[in-house]
């Protein structure tokens, strides 16, 4: 390319021609990355949304063919594209899918979004589900499992071609479910070092050959240097592999301490390490390569090259979750060093291209944090850094509030530590002092129960409760919490059977505890309460309610929330057994606790005021419930925004006391706008949908019978 061309003609010649359905060649995809290399601010993409991950790589060396066939591989089936970029680790595919991704970004290749996905340790459900929210700023139905969410994603996804790209594949069952529908528009590539079945299109990522390594290490130590000793230069390339990860560091190592490349090549001899992931049997599922000796020489030469600092931080990365680390996680550890510090070690790491960083996030590789890892274990004060660690992440999560006060806003906020709590909580809870032990379980299950994720929180309370039982192996308040959380989802999904029977291995285990009188055990009387009012079992429904008020009164006084949630429990047993005036004192009861706490938005007071509307509802006193459902309907706004799901219940309960006022407009008014929300999160036969048009069609029979046409 002379001096004289203009970038932006150039690239839009050749996006012109991939547009009406010309080849992308390899001159082009090589112009391309020569430009941005050259330009690297000329070039912006707007309008496409994407979450694909910061590349920190100057010039893209080798790959330039495998591009080419990857968009081959992409654009040639007429149904769904699946092509898996296989390999071992460190091979650079999350790179060439990286880059595959950015070069068609700017290409425009995919308007309809390219969606990244972490395959391994995070949910990928779960991932998609997040991505719709804010990128395509939707509103997802929360009342759902996660298969229908995924599936109404999939299905309202916007017009254009789409990327999804599922990084690091390790188990393809997992992410399978949730794999877009058989549509041409989508295209679905995954890395991964499976060997994955003939339904899948596999690209297999080898390493380097000579010339590429040869061409990698050049751009580190420079071409003439290669040439004056090009024996030597092939020998570090086959020590090393061909393994671009490792070729990498390796440049980088020789070109921060200027050395002649024979000795280099003799440090590296002298180590002569294999990393254990890479040591593999051919024979199993885990792609395997005959990776020469010497990989792992190039990370002990790296971290040989780190200060003591520096050191410690890689221990401090390799305990949390192979996802972005908030830097802001990190300087909360205290591993000995000032925030200056800190920045320090972490340009260490980062010259050495051990990590990824950006002002918020590091990331590592998973063969760099195996080798932290490694490194840990002869750490001599490893033991007291996994608690220090896993400390710091019990404090964090006792910041996650009860399930009904997250917010859509706090979930977003908080999403990036949720890797961290987890890893923490599956991997490292034998380092959580005993108060602590139960703060990550409890946190991640608010956070499933809130975004009624059931099965995910009833999993996780289970492993929680065998950890707790087996550090305590008798009777502990611990343990009983766990019960108590396991039981909710039970109850929660109408298994009331299953959790009629741990909430009352829960009441007995406090009781022997905590004896009588005790907030916890007031807890599981209220808990076992509502399992009988599900169930119409109005006597023992009673029986337990006013044991636990009364213990609330006791320890609590009459001005509590507490005291308030066991109120509204008796109120709506009694509205069910139509015995509307006890009902109705107890329902004004908690309204009075609420306004004199002063919450005033709280999602419990609005509760209260619809348990209370449909209580005036039902004694015809129309004015008041329509009151107290537009005092609802502002709170519901201001915590959960205007298109929640319980606003849209709000609207139609409300549009029900026009209706039987006759106020038909009003009524019918109402009712499209919940209908307008729960389109947008319900499936077309769900009971709120179903029963919303049903009233909307009885408000228009009605507005014709008055005014017929």
């Amino acid at each position: 390319m002379s001096k004289q061309s203009n970038p932006e003609q150039l690239l839009q010649s050749i996006l012109q021609n991939v547009q009406v359905g010309g080849d992308l060649t390899t001159g082009d995809i090589n112009q391309i990355l020569n430009l941005l290399v050259v330009f690297p601010n000329t070039f912006k993409t707007v309008g496409v949304p994407h979450n694909v991950p910061y590349s920190a790589t100057v010039k893209f060396v080798g790959r330039t063919e495998v591009l080419k066939s990857l968009q081959q591989l992409l654009q040639q089936n007429k149904r769904i594209a699946i092509a898996a970029i296989e390999g071992m680790g460190g091979v650079g595919k999350t790179e060439l899918a990286t880059q595959y991704s950015l070069l068609h970004l700017l290409l425009q290749t995919y308007p309809g979004g390219i969606c990244w996905l972490l395959a391994r340790d995070e949910d990928v459900g779960i991932q998609i589900v997040r991505f719709a929210e804010v990128k395509l700023g939707w509103k997802v139905p929360e009342n759902w499992d996660l298969a229908k969410q995924v599936d109404f994603c999939w299905s309202s996804w916007p017009e254009g071609d789409v990327l999804v790209v599922l990084d690091d594949v390790n188990d393809y069952s997992q992410v399978e479910p949730y794999l877009p529908p058989q549509l041409s528009k989508f295209k679905v590539l995954m890395t991964t070092r499976l060997k994955l079945d003939s339904t899948v299109t596999p690209l297999t990522l080898d390493v380097f050959n000579e010339t590429e390594a040869l061409e990698l290490l050049s751009n580190w130590v420079g071409a003439e240097k290669v040439s004056k000793e090009l024996v030597i230069a092939k020998d570090i390339s086959q020590r090393l592999g061909y393994l671009p990860l490792a070729l990498n560091l390796m440049g980088r190592y020789i070109n921060k301490r200027k050395l002649f490349l024979p000795v280099a090549l003799r440090r590296l001899e002298e180590k002569g390490l294999r990393h254990a992931s890479l040591d593999v049997n051919k024979d199993d599922r885990t792609w395997t390569f005959n990776v020469q000796r010497g990989v792992v020489g190039a990370f002990e030469l790296s971290w040989e090259e780190l200060s003591d600092n520096a050191k410690q931080l890689g221990y401090l990365l390799s305990l949390f979750a192979l996802a972005p680390i908030p830097w802001e996680i990190i300087k909360s550890v205290d591993i000995g060093q000032n925030v200056e510090e800190l920045e320090d070690s972490r340009v260490e790491l980062e010259n050495l291209h051990l990590i990824e960083s950006n002002e918020i996030y590091s990331t590592m590789h998973q063969l760099i944090r195996d080798f932290f890892q490694d490194k840990l274990t002869i750490f001599p004060e490893a033991e007291q850094l996994k608690k220090t660690f896993a400390s710091v992440i019990a404090k964090i999560s006792k910041k996650v509030p009860d399930t009904y006060s997250i917010t859509a806003n706090f979930i977003y906020t908080f999403a990036p530590i949720i890797p961290h709590i987890k890893e923490v909580s599956y991997y490292l809870s034998t380092y959580l002092a005993d108060k602590e032990l139960i703060l990550p379980f409890k946190a991640l299950g608010f956070i499933y129960e809130n975004q009624l994720l059931y099965s995910q929180a009833e999993k996780l309370y289970k492993y929680g409760l065998n950890i707790c039982q087996q550090r305590f192996k008798t009777d502990h308040e611990l343990v009983a919490t766990n019960l108590n959380n396991l039981a909710y989802i039970y109850k929660i999904q109408g298994r009331y059977s299953e959790a009629e029977v741990i909430y009352m291995q829960t009441l007995e285990m406090r009781k022997k505890l905590l004896g009588e009188m005790h907030s916890p055990v007031a807890q599981s009387l209220n808990n076992l309460a509502s399992v009988y009012r599900k169930q119409k079992r109005y006597v023992e429904a009673e029986t337990f309610i006013l044991q636990a008020l009364s213990i609330r009164q006791s320890l609590l006084g009459k001005n509590h929330i507490y005291v308030a949630m066991s109120l509204n429990h008796l109120g709506k047993l009694y509205y069910e057994q139509e015995r509307y005036s006890e009902a109705e004192s107890f329902y004004i009861e908690v309204l009075n606790i609420c306004e004199s706490l002063s919450r005033k938005n709280h999602p419990f007071k609005a509760r209260n005021f619809d348990d209370l509307a449909l209580l005036y509802k039902a004694q015809h006193r129309y004015s008041e419930a329509e009151s107290l459902y537009l005092k609802s309907i502002n709170i519901k706004k201001c915590l959960m925004g205007n298109e929640h799901i319980t606003v849209a219940q709000s609207f139609n309960n409300l549009s029900l006391i026009y209706y039987l006022q006759g106020q038909y407009n009003k009524a019918e008014y109402l009712c499209l706008e919940a209908i307008s929300i729960y389109e947008k999160k319900l499936y077309s036969t769900h009971p709120d949908m179903v029963e919303c048009c049903e009233n909307l069609e009885n408000i228009r029979s009605a507005m014709i019978s008055i005014n017929p046409a």
